[in-house]
């Protein structure tokens, strides 16, 4: 019998959905929200009726019947620090999303709205891997500074998902692999996995490992204190170095890595140097991944959309293939892998995971 869910995933200005068919997408749309649109809600979690009308209009102008499907799944949001797996949508779940508990984010959105609609046709909601995942081991959380502990915030949806792939395929289980998972996007994270658990991952959100499109990854530490210190820079100033505005942002004025390579490849010195001081960093972030799992490592798996840069992958596997091989798995299909969250709970592949 196959499984037909409903996939929610909220950005800031933006609200993609998706229904599959077990795993077949059947049709997926991108609903666009302008600037107007959502700057007339104080508050994220206020925009709960706007999008869910949103969602349900464009399902009755497609004329699909809502009571068809079997599933509801939302994107993961701003939760407390939690293992990663499938979790069904509860009240304190529900409670800690509208509260943002570690930040206020638009996916906060994905389970509030999966378990509104849920229940309005009494079908279970769940969520899958949310950006908080932490499976640190505890040594992996010593900074230096005890009052400034490591935190896990990376791609868990994605990484996790190509690394069960990567399972899947070669015939082994994920619980059973030591690989490092390399996601390149907006954001860059590297992550070791170790019989199931990230036990170790460079925070991709504001201020560890290597910088990427829009985030600055790990800076001299004394020269920002004395930039923060100088008086010429607010609090969101400087924060906006590190996130939005810093990595290839900063070097070359533009996030777009097919920009940054097109003007390599036209001999722009600045932008060859920029590409592979990212490529440099990125590597190093393999190694010191690869050394979390004591040099025994399966496999390396690129993905993200700069996976799809066939130099890139090129040059990252002239530096770090001698430590493992290499499989690429190029962009993020969070859809798919929410679907299939889901499905390994409704099929008793996977346990439900609770709050």
């Amino acid at each position: 019998m196959s499984i037909k869910s409903l996939i929610i995933n909220p950005g800031s200005t933006s609200t993609k959905i998706g229904v599959f068919e077990d795993e077949t997408l059947l049709f997926e749309e991108t609903l666009r929200h302008s600037t107007e649109e959502i700057s007339q809600y104080a508050a994220i979690v206020d925009q709960k009726d706007f999008r869910k009308k949103i969602i349900t209009d464009l399902l009755e102008s497609k004329n699909f019947d809502v009571k068809s499907l079997d599933v509801i799944v939302g994107r993961g949001g701003m939760l407390k620090p939690i293992p990663g797996g499938t979790y069904a949508v509860t009240d304190a779940l529900i409670e800690d999303l509208k509260a943002g508990v570690s930040g206020q984010h638009a996916s906060n959105l994905g389970g509030i709205l999966a378990k509104e609609i849920g229940d309005a046709i009494g079908v279970p909601s769940y969520i899958v891997d949310p950006v908080v995942v932490d499976e640190l081991m505890p040594i992996a959380r010593y900074s230096g500074v005890p009052e400034l502990p490591r935190v896990s915030i990376f791609h868990a949806l994605n990484q996790k998902a190509v690394a069960k792939r990567y399972a899947k395929e070669c015939g082994k289980d994920y619980e059973s692999l030591r690989l490092v998972v390399v996601h390149m996007g907006g954001g860059v994270s590297v992550g070791a996995h170790e019989y199931g658990k990230v036990v170790d991952v460079f925070n991709a959100l504001d201020g560890d490992g290597a910088f990427s499109p829009e985030r600055a990854g790990a800076v001299p530490a004394g020269a920002l204190i004395k930039m923060c210190f100088s008086g010429q820079y607010t609090q969101k100033e400087i924060y906006s170095k590190i996130v939005g505005k810093g990595g290839f942002n900063a070097y070359l004025g533009t996030n777009d890595m097919r920009e940054v390579t097109k003007r390599a490849e036209a001999g722009e010195e600045k932008a060859i140097e920029a590409k592979e001081a990212f490529i440099l960093q990125v590597a190093k972030d393999i190694g010191s991944m690869a050394c979390v799992l004591n040099g025994k490592v399966d496999q390396i798996i690129l993905t993200g959309g700069i996976a799809y840069g066939k130099e890139v992958v090129e040059a990252l596997r002239e530096r770090a293939g001698w430590i493992a091989p290499f499989t690429v798995y190029p962009g993020e299909d969070e859809l798919l892998a929410l679907a299939q969250g889901a499905i390994r709970v409704m099929t008793g592949e996977e346990e439900a995971a609770k709050y």
